[in-house]
C-alpha cells in the first residue's frame, strides 16, 4: 500500500474528481466541479488546492451563495440526479447563505455537496472573523445550522476523518431514496494540514445506482387489490422522472386504460399529448385531473411523496371507496395514507405490476369520462390562453381586489394576462425548451397550462417552493444542456430576492432567457390572504401613504428590463401581447442571456379547479369573511383524511 502525503484540501480535490456512477450500465462522471465564493476560511485550504491542481473539475464563481447553491441544484436535478457540481463558502454569513439552498434539495431528493468553511478546530485564535461564540458549548459554530436540513452532515476535526467523511457523502448522494443535502464541515485550519492518505483512497470509484426490485408479496397485494378497482388513476410523481420510467407507466395505463395526472416533479416523464394524461393534479392541478381524482376508487402513486399539493391536504380523493397503492424506493413515503406498499424502484416496480396483472382479463371500468374531462379541460385552455383585458374582462381568481387591474394598467401600462401571456410563450419558444419554475402563483399555472411532449423539459421545484431558486437554477439547468434553450419562469417578487447569478450566466457565456411576470406585488399571497377574508396587507407593492400610515398608496412600478441591461443581458419591455411576441422572437435570435419584462394583470392567474387547501386560520366574530372562511375549512376537514 503506497501512501500519498498532501493537505486535506488537496486530497479532497482529488477525491471528488475520481467519483463516477452507473445507472443501467451507463458510467458517467459524477462530480462537474465547485461553485464557490471565494472567503476567508475557504480560500486558503480548499482555494489553494483547486489553484494548483483541480484535476478535470471546473471551478464556478458564484455570486450569492444560495444562488450559486441554487445552480448546484439545479445542473443536478437536470442531470437526473447522476452528476453534481459542489458548493463551498466561508464559514459565517457565506455558510449560512447555504441554509436554504441545502434545505431546498433535502427536501426535493436532489443531491447537493456543500462544504462550509469553519472556525479553527485548534482554538487557538478564537474568536476569528465572523464567529459566533455559544457561551454553553464552544463545538457550536454557524455550520451546525445545516444539521436539520441535510440528509448527512459531519465535520472533518482531524485529516483522517476526511476519508470517511467523503465516502459517507457520496453513499447519500447516489442514494435514490436517501439523495439531499450533505454538508462537510472544514475547519480552516485542518484544510491546510497535511497527511499520508493511503493511495487506494483516490483510485477511481465507481457508484452504482441500483433498481430496488419489489417484494413479490406486497406485488401479489397490489395487484390483488388493483384487480377490485373499476376506476383506478395513477399519479406520476418525480421518481417516474429519475427512473425514467415514463414508457413503462405509458404501457401499464394504456393496457388496462388507466388515467394518470401528474405532479409538479412529475411532469414531462411522460408526454402532455397522451389521451390518457389528464394533466396537474391537486391544488394546483386541472379540472379533468382532479374530477377524475374526485371519483376514482383506487389511486396508484408512482414515485410521489403525496404533498398536501398533490392530495388537495388529503381531501381530493373523495371517493369513499378510494384506497391506495405506492411505488416508492422510500418505505416512508410507500406507506403514507395507509397505502398497500410496493418498495420498489419505479420502473422495476411499474413493471412487476404490469407482469402480475397479465392475462388476468382485468380492464378499468372508464367509458367516456376521460376524453369527457380532458375535453372539458381543453376548452378552459382556450379561454384561458384568449383572455384579453377589456371592458368585459373579468379577473379569474375569486379574491377581487376592486380597480386593481386598472390602477395597474395606469400605472404600468400592461395589459397582458398571465394565463394569456403563457400560452403566447409556448407558442413562441423552441418546443424541447426547459422551463425553470419554483414559486407564486406561475407554479400554479404552469402545472395547470404548460403542455409538452419534449422529456425533461419541466424542471419546477415546488417541494420546497422556495423564492430564488428561478434564475439560478435555470443557470445550472443551461449547465447540464448546453445544447438546450433555457427559460427562467419568475415573478417580480422572486426576482428581487435573487438574481445574482445572472452575472455568473454571462460570465460562463450560458446563455438562460429570464421571463418576468411583473404583477407589481407577491400576487399569489394576495389572493390568498383576501381569499381568506383578510385584506391586502403587506402582499402588494405599494408606497406608505403618509395620512393613512399603511402601505395603501400608490403601486410601486420598477423598470426590470433597466436591471437586466446594467448585467449585461439582452432586455425587453412587454406590455401588449404583440411586444410579447416580438420579445420572444429576437430573444431566440441573440446568442446573449435575454431579459423578458412583462408586464402581466394582477389577478389574471388561473382559479382553483375542483380542490382545497388547508391553510392555518382563526374564527372571528368580528369579521364575517374571516368567519365564512373558517367555517369552510371546518366543512372539508370533515371529509379530508386524518393521516
Amino acid at each position: 500500500m503506497g501512501k500519498l502525503t498532501m493537505t486535506v484540501g488537496q486530497a479532497l480535490v482529488k477525491f471528488l474528481d475520481n467519483q463516477y456512477v452507473s445507472f443501467d450500465g451507463k458510467e458517467e462522471k459524477f462530480v462537474d466541479g465547485i461553485f464557490t465564493v471565494f472567503g476567508h476560511g475557504i480560500v486558503c485550504g480548499l482555494g489553494q488546492a483547486l489553484d494548483e491542481n483541480p484535476g478535470e473539475l471546473k471551478v464556478y464563481q458564484g455570486r450569492n451563495e444560495q444562488g450559486m447553491a441554487h445552480a448546484a441544484a439545479g445542473f443536478a436535478k437536470q442531470s437526473n440526479r447522476r452528476k453534481i457540481i459542489a458548493c463551498a463558502s466561508s464559514i459565517g454569513p457565506g455558510a449560512a447563505n447555504m441554509v436554504t439552498a441545502v434545505a431546498d434539495a433535502t427536501a426535493n431528493n436532489v443531491p447537493l455537496l456543500v462544504f462550509t468553511g469553519d472556525t479553527f478546530s485548534t482554538r487557538q485564535p478564537d474568536p476569528v472573523l465572523q464567529q459566533i461564540e455559544q457561551f454553553h458549548d464552544a463545538t457550536i459554530t454557524t455550520s451546525d445550522a445545516f444539521r436539520p436540513v441535510s440528509r448527512y452532515w459531519d465535520r472533518v476535526s482531524r485529516p483522517e476523518q476526511l476519508m470517511t467523511a467523503l465516502l459517507n457523502a457520496m453513499r447519500v448522494l447516489t442514494d435514490p431514496e436517501k439523495a439531499g443535502g450533505v454538508c462537510i464541515s472544514l475547519p480552516q485550519d485542518v484544510q491546510g494540514e497535511t497527511f499520508a492518505f493511503p493511495d487506494y483512497y483516490f483510485k477511481k470509484r465507481v457508484h452504482r445506482i441500483v433498481r430496488m426490485n419489489p417484494d413479490s408479496y406486497e406485488i401479489k397485494d397490489a395487484v390483488d387489490l388493483i384487480r377490485t378497482k373499476k376506476k383506478p388513476m395513477v399519479i406520476v410523481g418525480g421518481g417516474v422522472r429519475y427512473s425514467e420510467a415514463g414508457e413503462e407507466v405509458v404501457k401499464f395505463c394504456e393496457t388496462y386504460k388507466i388515467p394518470f395526472g401528474e405532479t409538479q416533479s412529475g411532469k414531462s416523464a411522460i408526454p402532455s399529448s397522451h389521451p390518457l394524461n389528464l394533466g396537474g393534479v391537486g391544488v394546483t392541478g386541472n379540472s379533468a385531473a382532479n374530477s377524475i381524482a374526485a371519483e376514482a376508487d383506487l389511486i396508484i402513486g408512482v414515485g410521489t411523496r403525496l404533498t398536501d399539493f398533490t392530495t388537495g391536504s388529503k381531501e381530493l380523493f373523495r371517493n369513499k371507496e378510494a384506497q391506495f397503492v405506492l411505488v416508492n424506493v422510500s418505505r416512508y413515503h410507500a406507506e403514507k395514507l395507509d397505502a398497500f406498499p410496493v418498495v420498489a424502484d419505479a420502473k422495476a416496480g411499474i413493471q412487476a405490476i404490469l407482469a402480475g396483472l397479465n392475462n388476468s382479463g382485468y380492464h378499468s371500468a372508464y367509458t367516456t369520462e376521460i376524453e369527457e374531462a380532458n375535453l372539458g379541460w381543453k376548452k378552459e385552455m382556450e379561454y384561458l390562453t384568449k383572455a384579453v383585458f377589456d371592458e368585459n374582462y373579468e379577473s379569474f381568481v375569486k379574491a377581487k381586489e376592486p380597480g386593481i387591474e386598472e390602477e395597474f394598467v395606469k400605472a404600468t401600462g400592461g395589459v397582458i394576462t398571465q394565463t394569456g401571456a403563457l400560452g403566447i410563450i409556448r407558442e413562441q419558444i423552441e418546443k424541447d425548451a426547459i422551463v425553470v419554475g419554483s414559486s407564486g402563483s406561475l407554479p400554479g399555472d404552469l402545472q395547470r397550462m404548460w403542455t409538452t411532449d419534449a422529456k425533461d423539459s419541466y424542471h419546477m421545484e415546488y417541494g420546497y417552493s422556495c423564492m430564488g431558486y428561478e434564475i439560478a437554477a435555470a443557470l445550472g439547468a443551461k449547465i447540464a444542456e448546453p445544447d438546450r434553450a433555457c427559460y427562467a419562469m419568475v415573478g417580480d417578487g422572486a426576482f428581487m430576492m435573487l438574481h445574482s447569478e445572472i452575472a455568473t450566466a454571462l460570465q460562463e457565456n450560458k446563455k438562460i432567457t429570464v421571463l418576468l411576470f411583473d404583477n407589481c406585488g407577491f400576487g399569489c399571497i394576495n389572493n390568498l390572504q383576501m381569499g381568506k377574508g383578510m385584506g391586502s396587507l403587506a402582499t402588494m407593492f405599494r408606497y406608505r401613504d403618509s395620512a393613512t400610515n399603511k402601505q395603501d398608496g400608490r403601486l410601486i412600478t420598477t423598470d426590470f428590463a433597466m436591471i437586466g441591461r446594467g448585467y449585461g443581458m439582452t432586455t425587453f419591455t412587454a406590455k401588449t401581447n404583440d411586444e410579447l411576441i416580438t420579445a420572444l422572437k429576437e430573444a431566440k435570435e441573440t446568442d446573449n442571456s435575454v431579459l423578458i419584462d412583462i408586464k402581466v394583470l394582477p389577478k389574471s392567474m388561473t382559479a382553483d379547479y375542483g380542490s382545497w387547501w388547508h391553510v392555518g386560520i382563526g374564527d372571528s366574530n368580528t369579521n364575517q369573511n374571516i368567519k365564512a372562511a373558517y367555517e369552510d375549512r371546518q366543512k372539508h376537514l370533515e371529509n379530508a383524511r386524518m393521516y
